[in-house]
C-alpha cells in the first residue's frame, strides 16, 4: 500500500469499528487461535505515507492501528499513528507477535497504552517519535532487535522489556543506540538483576541521551541498574550493557559500563552513524519519470526485455531522468548495465530475471545487473525491485556493484534477490525437490538446480554504498506451493563485500548460499545494523565445497579442506570477516535450524547443526566490534583463526544463544 503523497494521507477509524486493528496483515483464525498465514513466510510487503487515526474508537476498547506479523523484505515507512491519550488508553499503535523480519523507519506515535508492541525474532527499526504513550516500546518476546534514532517524549517507560520474571525472560536482546528519551521516568525497564549471569534479555546501550530520566535502566523489584539525569537535568549514555562479553576471551558477566566501540568519522553525520531514508520522488512531476514498459520492455517473463531496457537505462541516465519499471517480470539474456547517476524505482517489486546460457559457465561469472564499471565514480539510488534467475544459472551474479561513491554514498532500499522458489523460475519443486536420503557425493549435485554463482558482489574499490532491508535469499521452499514444501536450490555466496570503505548496512538479510552469507575481505569503515542469516537446509549434504569449488580472487574459504570425512567445518559461514577493518556490528542473527534437511538439531539437547558459524582471520583484522551476538544451533558461536573462542554452551539464551559484546 503506497500512496503517492509522502505527506500520509490519513485513515481514520470509525466509532463502530468492529474489527480491534485497522490494518491487517495476517488475520486470527476464528476460534483457533492462531495466525492465519504462517508469520515466518509473510514476505514482500511494503506500507508508507500513511496516517491512522484510531482517537474515534473510545479509550478504552483495544484497538490496533496495525497487524503486522511478517518476516524479510517488508517495510514500514513514513507514517504517523494517532491513538487516545486519555487515562487508561488501550489503544495501541503497532502489534508484531510472531515472525522473522524484518525493517521499519520514519515512523511517529501519539498517545496510547503500548505504542510499538513487538514480539518477532529479529528487527532493524530507525527513526521513531513515540510520544505521550505509557508503554513507549513493549517487547513481548525476541531474539535481536536494533532500535536506533529512536526519540521518546513524555512516556511513562521507554523500552519495556521486563514481560516475565527473571526466571523465564523471553526476550533474548536488545539493542539501542544513537537515540534520545525525554521526560520519561524509565528509560529501560528489564526484569533482570544487578547480579544476573545469565544471558536472557541481553541489552546494549550505545550513544544515548536522556534528559529528564529519573531512571535509564530499572531492574526487578525497582532496583537502579543504571542511574538517569535528575529532574531536568540531562546526560548521555556512551555505552552500557547488559549479559556476557568477550574481549575476545570470556564469557565475563557484566552489568555497566564498558568501552564504547571506536566510530569511523567517515560513517557517521556528528556523532550517529549515517542513515538515509528511501528516496521517493513524490515531488517530481510524471514527465520526469520513462516507464520500461511506456519504451516497449514486455515484462512477461517469456519475452527477452534486455535491449529495451539497457536503452532506457543508458538514457534516463544522461537526460536525468528516473527509471520505473512497472510491475512484471522482465527476462533478460545478457548483462544489464545501470550507469552512474541512474535512479531506478520499481513498482510492486518487479522482477529483472536473468535466463540462459550467458549465466551458464561458473568459472566465468557474469553479472545479472551491474552496477558502473570498475572503479567509475558517480552515484545510483535503487528502489523495489528484485533480481532474480531462471533455471540453471551456475555462472549469474546476481547484483555486481562496482560504484565508487566519494561523495553523497549510492543507495539500495528494498532491492532483494531471489534465487529460485517461485513460479517461472524453473527451480520450484516440481524441478527441485530435497534428497535427504541420497549422499552426495558419490551422487552428483542436481546441476539443473544450480541457480547462481553470487547474489550480491561488491568489488574492490568500492566506497560509500548504502544498504537499507536487502533480502539475499536463496529459496529453501516454493513460495507457491501451498504447503511451503522444501526445495534445494544451490547458489554459492551470498554478500561478497570486497569493498574499500564506507558501508552501511541497515536491516540486511542473507540466506542458505553454500560457501558463506555474509564475507567481509580485505575492507574497512563498515556499519551493520541487525544482520540475520541462515545456513542451507541440505548441509551438510553436500558439505559447503559442493558444488562451488574456492575462488581466490573472491577470497573464497577454503572448506574443501576443513570438512572431512563428514566433520569439521562442513556447512557455510553465516558471517566470515578477512583481514578486514574497524567493522562495527549492531545485532547480528546467524542461525542455523536444518541438517541434511532435518531440524532436529536445533532441538534442546540434541547435537547441533554444525560446528562452527562466525569466523574472524587474518593478521590484518582489528577493531571488530559486535553487539548482541545470536545464534542457533551452531557448538561454536566465534572461530578467531580457525580456533573457537566462544562456545555455544556458556551462552544460552531463550532459543538462540548470546553474547552481548564480542571485541577484537
Amino acid at each position: 500500500m503506497l500512496p503517492a503523497t509522502t505527506q500520509g494521507q490519513i485513515v481514520l477509524a470509525s466509532t463502530a469499528l468492529a474489527s480491534i486493528r485497522s490494518f491487517e496483515t495476517s488475520k486470527l483464525l476464528e476460534h483457533e487461535g492462531f495466525l492465519g498465514w504462517k508469520a515466518t513466510n509473510v514476505f514482500y510487503r511494503q506500507i508508507r505515507n500513511l496516517q491512522i487515526d484510531v482517537t474515534n474508537v473510545p479509550a478504552n476498547t483495544s484497538v490496533q492501528c496495525i497487524h503486522w506479523p511478517t518476516s524479510q523484505a517488508t517495510s514500514l515507512q513514513n507514517m504517523v499513528f494517532h491513538m487516545s491519550q486519555a487515562s487508561g488508553s488501550q489503544h495501541g499503535g503497532l502489534l508484531v507477535e510472531e515472525g522473522s523480519g524484518g525493517f521499519m523507519s520514519d515512523l511517529t506515535f501519539n498517545g496510547g497504552q503500548n505504542a510499538a508492541f513487538f514480539g518477532n525474532q529479529q528487527f532493524t527499526v530507525r527513526n521513531f517519535t513515540i510520544s505521550n504513550a505509557i508503554n513507549a516500546i513493549n517487547m513481548a518476546w525476541d531474539w535481536g532487535w536494533t532500535f536506533k534514532s529512536m526519540t521518546i517524549n513524555n512516556c511513562s517507560v521507554g523500552l519495556n522489556i521486563s514481560n516475565i520474571n527473571p526466571s523465564s525472560q523471553t526476550v533474548g536482546s536488545a539493542t539501542f543506540i544513537d537515540s534520545n528519551i525525554n521526560n520519561t521516568p524509565i528509560g529501560v525497564l528489564t526484569s533482570r538483576t544487578q547480579n544476573a549471569t545469565y544471558t536472557n534479555s541481553s541489552l546494549v546501550l550505545e550513544n544515548v541521551k536522556l534528559t529528564n530520566v529519573r531512571t535509564a535502566v530499572q531492574g526487578v523489584g525497582n532496583t537502579t541498574l543504571l542511574f538517569g539525569t535528575g529532574a531536568g537535568r540531562s546526560r548521555s549514555v556512551e555505552a552500557w550493557a547488559q549479559g556476557n562479553t568477550y574481549t575476545p576471551n570470556g564469557p565475563s558477566s557484566v552489568s555497566g559500563t564498558i568501552p564504547a566501540f571506536s566510530r569511523p568519522q567517515i560513517l557517521l553525520d556528528g556523532d550517529k552513524y549515517h542513515e538515509r531514508s528511501k528516496p521517493q520522488y513524490a515531488d517530481l512531476p510524471p514527465d520526469q519519470f520513462l516507464s520500461a514498459r511506456s519504451a516497449g520492455a514486455i515484462g512477461d517473463g517469456i519475452v527477452d526485455d534486455h535491449q529495451v531496457l539497457q536503452e532506457i537505462f543508458i538514457r534516463a541516465a544522461s537526460i536525468g531522468r528516473i527509471v520505473f519499471i512497472d510491475a512484471g517480470v522482465y527476462k533478460i539474456t545478457r548483462t544489464l548495465y545501470v550507469p552512474k547517476e541512474s535512479r531506478i524505482v520499481g513498482e510492486a517489486y518487479p522482477v529483472v530475471m536473468s535466463s540462459g546460457s550467458f549465466f551458464a559457465n561458473m568459472d566465468s561469472p557474469q553479472p545479472v545487473v551491474q552496477v558502473g564499471e570498475r572503479r567509475e565514480e558517480g552515484c545510483v539510488e535503487w528502489s523495489d525491485t528484485i533480481v532474480s534467475t531462471q533455471g540453471a544459472q551456475p555462472g549469474a551474479v546476481a547484483i555486481q556493484w562496482n560504484l565508487v561513491s566519494s561523495g553523497k554514498p549510492s543507495g539500495m532500499w528494498d532491492v532483494h534477490v531471489r534465487i529460485g522458489g517461485f513460479a517461472g523460475s524453473r527451480l520450484q519443486l516440481a524441478d527441485c525437490p530435497t534428497t535427504p536420503d541420497v549422499a552426495t557425493p558419490p551422487a552428483p549435485v542436481k546441476k539443473s538446480c544450480i541457480g547462481a554463482h553470487t547474489s550480491m558482489h561488491v568489488a574492490t574499490g568500492v566506497r560509500g554504498l548504502y544498504l537499507e532491508n536487502v533480502w539475499l535469499w536463496t529459496a529453501d521452499h516454493d513460495l507457491d506451493d501451498a504447503n511451503s514444501t522444501q526445495t534445494t536450490i544451490y547458489a554459492g555466496r551470498g554478500l561478497n563485500m570486497q569493498a574499500d570503505s564506507e558501508i552501511w548496512l541497515y536491516g540486511t538479510s542473507v540466506e542458505h548460499h553454500s560457501l558463506y552469507q555474509y564475507q567481509l575481505s580485505n575492507t574497512r569503515a563498515v556499519f551493520m545494523g541487525q544482520i540475520q542469516t541462515e545456513t542451507a537446509y541440505y548441509q551438510p549434504n553436500p558439505d559447503a565445497s559442493l558444488p562451488f569449488p574456492a575462488d581466490t580472487e573472491l577470497d573464497d574459504p577454503q572448506l574443501s579442506s576443513s570438512c572431512k570425512n563428514g566433520t569439521g567445518q562442513c556447512s557455510g559461514w553465516g558471517l566470515r570477516i578477512v583481514n578486514s577493518q574497524d567493522v562495527g556490528v549492531y545485532g547480528a542473527g546467524l542461525y542455523s535450524f536444518f541438517n541434511n534437511n532435518n531440524n532436529s538439531c536445533s532441538f534442546p539437547d540434541q547435537p547441533d547443526c554444525q560446528r562452527s558459524i562466525f569466523s574472524i582471520e587474518g593478521g590484518q583484522t582489528r577493531n571488530i566490534g559486535i553487539y548482541n551476538l545470536n545464534t542457533v544451533s551452531a557448538s561454536s558461536m566465534v572461530d578467531l583463526d580457525g580456533r573457537s573462542v566462544a562456545s555455544a554452551s556458556d551462552n544460552a539464551n531463550v532459543f538462540p544463544d548470546t553474547i552481548a559484546l564480542f571485541k577484537l
